[in-house]
């Protein structure tokens, strides 16, 4: 197992493969430079916001932030989602969705050494913080005076909602917000409407990293992906594994036998036709009926709004009659 790859596709919120993969961005302006003109919030600027985060703790804030930094590509995400992208003023490498987010100046990442200076250059007055962040990296953060803001990564469809509320609160984009969220859940809706009479529910293993073939990284019960998976009409084949993330070994793969396979891991260049390739893996009923399918990995683990996109992608995957 390549430990940079591990980390790139299982971080939830985080960082998935086509951010590495993204080369030629445009130069980063100065963050005064994109912070000119402030977001319209329909919170007035001198209304102060008090909220508890998902750690339990009270962030106060004096008013409306103008000057957010993101550690996370899910909280870039919404951030833009929600009509907030301009008060956004750092971000972590991994946020290169939208393109829009390519121009803002990032700080790098918090695997290493944590980039104080490049922050407090920043001059932000609110970070946005994912799961990936422990207390210990959120106390760094308040012990250089910033106001910190943090939110588990959500496990259902309806934790997405409410995170993406949360945020528009906190930035004063509620209105904007509420049109994303009812729009977002009229999609899954439909798809949970259209997959309901299903008879045949498809056992599937999600493929997270096979750079050992004989011990496959997956995605256990409790994750976003096992969800997006169950809601599409399917069956995790790596349901019952101990853990978010496990390795599945080729005797339990076959053992299972899984009616499809999809491969979150396309975006490092590995193809249905090398899966089928690989030694044991042919004899499973989804390679003899050529159901290994690519898919986006950043649809299944970046916890915004795009999961949506995973959730349809995969129904049809799953059930394409019911897609025609």
């Amino acid at each position: 197992m390549k430990p940079n790859r591990l980390i790139t596709l299982i971080g939830l919120a985080l960082l998935l493969p086509a951010c590495a993969s993204q080369s030629g961005q445009a130069p980063t302006p100065p963050a005064a430079e994109l912070a000119q003109t402030p977001a319209a919030t329909d919170i007035p600027v001198d209304t102060s916001i008090a909220m508890v985060d998902d750690m339990g703790r009270s962030v106060t804030l004096a008013g409306p932030p103008q000057r957010i930094v993101s550690t996370a590509a899910s909280i870039t995400e919404i951030l833009f989602a929600i009509g907030a992208g301009d008060l956004v003023v750092g971000r972590d490498d991994f946020s290169v969705y939208p393109d829009a987010a390519q121009r803002i100046p990032s700080y790098g990442t918090l695997w290493g050494d944590f980039p104080a200076e490049a922050i407090l250059g920043m001059q932000p007055d609110l970070v946005l913080a994912a799961e990936i962040l422990s207390a210990d990296q959120v106390q760094a953060f308040e012990d250089l005076g910033l106001a910190v803001y943090w939110q588990a990564n959500p496990v259902t469809f309806d934790d997405l909602y409410e995170n993406i509320l949360e945020i528009a609160v906190l930035t004063g984009h509620t209105e904007q917000a509420e049109t994303l969220v009812a729009g977002l859940r009229g999609r899954v809706d439909s798809v949970i409407e259209t997959v309901a009479a299903v008879e045949t529910r498809p056992l599937v293993f999600y493929e997270l990293d096979a750079t050992d073939p004989n011990n496959p990284w997956t995605a256990g019960a409790g994750t976003f992906v096992d969800n997006i998976i169950t809601t599409a009409g399917g069956i995790n084949a790596a349901a019952t594994l101990e853990g978010d993330f496990a390795q599945f070994s080729l005797e339990a793969l076959l053992t299972q036998n899984p009616d499809v396979i999809i491969l979150g891991d396309a975006d490092f260049g590995v193809t249905p036709e090398q899966v089928a390739a690989r030694g044991g893996w042919g004899q499973t009923t989804a390679a003899l009926n050529g159901a290994i399918f690519p898919i986006d990995s950043n649809w299944m683990s970046v916890p915004g709004p795009r999961l949506v996109d995973g959730l349809e992608a995969v129904a049809r995957m799953l059930h394409p009659e019911l897609f025609e």
